[in-house]
């Protein structure tokens, strides 16, 4: 409150961009740092706990107007290939798109999808609203609809309209649950053209004190949001116990890690690069097109996004990998112009003549 709202009004200054802070250990000790992380995602899918790997999701926005039925159709169309949704709406209980309406056919799709795959599927339920008492019944209401698989769900909030006391709510009320920092408000606060503000480094910091298990990293020049390169500093602080960020040497004293989510213009053809220029893959990753616009169907999308976890940390050659996985294949198909860009020569090398 102080450093954004008194320092940053003051009339002679024009631009006053946070890029850094610094918390002492006693004050670290004062918050409560995220209840669960990555390695409860990694538990729950049935992999290692340490150095689990990548998760393959993808983002559903009712927000443009989607019913219930459709709803549940294309999470159960991804889940056949793919790990995890984000439920990405303003907020949680739209009137097209009412709760009590959406979330038993999320919860069918997703026992059907476990029956066909063998395999846990994880749902990000947005619970957002504009009273934290509402959000919480939100979230009662979500834990009774998936009783037994409660542990597979997280919770979405929206740490802009939500604000932080309702993220330090959602941390203290579902302590069990994964909490999904929503990171609203990108282009007012923590874009780089914002003259004021503070930057999505500061931000991913105070979300890792506030309980959030992820938050939203951006994708490091990897996407179509701003960023570059060097953005993985905003991953590293969050997921590391002791990090060198722009001004301030940060340990966190044994504090939880927040996971890393990658989203925005994500697909299978710029993961290898992304994750070479991160170091790893132990990253949620939410593509929306990069799922729901292969070629094939959602399902061979949310496959192709492992599979170029695969190439990468294999060190294979992307074109040579493509000849033996049809569904990463078929993502230089579904996105030519990044095939273009990234993989010049693919149609010849692959084969593909139109």
């Amino acid at each position: 409150t102080l450093v954004i709202g008194n320092n940053q009004g003051m009339g002679d200054i024009e631009h006053a961009k946070i890029y850094d802070f610094y918390m002492p250990e006693r004050a670290i000790q004062l918050f409560d740092g995220p209840a669960k992380d990555i390695s409860d995602m990694w538990r729950v899918l049935g992999r290692p706990v340490k150095d689990g790997g990548y998760i393959a999701g993808t983002i559903i926005k009712p927000k443009l107007g989607l019913r219930p039925e459709p709803f549940a159709k294309a999470a159960y169309q991804f889940w056949l290939g793919g790990d995890f949704i984000k439920n990405d709406e303003p907020q949680g209980n739209q009137v097209f798109a009412p709760m009590k309406k959406v979330m038993p056919l999320v919860y069918d799709a997703m026992k059907r999808a476990q029956d066909e795959t063998g395999q846990a599927k994880l749902f990000s339920a947005n619970i957002t609203a504009d009273d934290h008492y509402e959000m919480c019944a939100r979230a009662d209401y979500i834990l009774e609809t998936f009783g037994p698989d409660a542990d597979k769900v997280a919770f979405l909030v929206d740490g802009y309209v939500g604000g932080p006391g309702m993220v330090t709510t959602a941390r203290r009320q579902y302590p069990n649950q994964y909490l999904h920092y929503h990171r609203a408000g990108h282009g007012a606060v923590t874009s780089p053209s914002s003259k004021r503000g503070y930057d999505a480094y500061v931000l991913a910091k105070m979300s890792r004190l506030q309980g959030a298990s992820g938050i939203h990293v951006g994708t490091m020049g990897y996407g179509k949001m701003e960023g570059s390169a060097d953005d993985r500093a905003i991953a590293y602080v969050i997921e590391r116990d002791e990090y060198q960020g722009p001004a301030y040497y940060q340990k966190w004293y044994g504090m939880k890690p927040t996971t890393p989510i990658i989203s925005g213009g994500m697909n299978a053809l710029r993961l290898p690069g992304f994750f070479a220029n991160l170091g790893h893959g132990n990253v949620i990753n939410t593509s929306g097109g990069g799922s729901y616009g292969h070629i094939d169907s959602p399902a061979a999308g949310a496959i192709s996004l492992r599979q170029a976890y695969e190439c990468w940390k294999a060190g294979a050659d992307p074109i040579a990998w493509a000849r033996e996985h049809k569904e990463f294949a078929r993502a230089f198909e579904s996105f030519p112009g990044d095939a273009d860009t990234l993989y010049p020569g693919w149609r010849e090398k692959l084969g593909v003549h139109r």
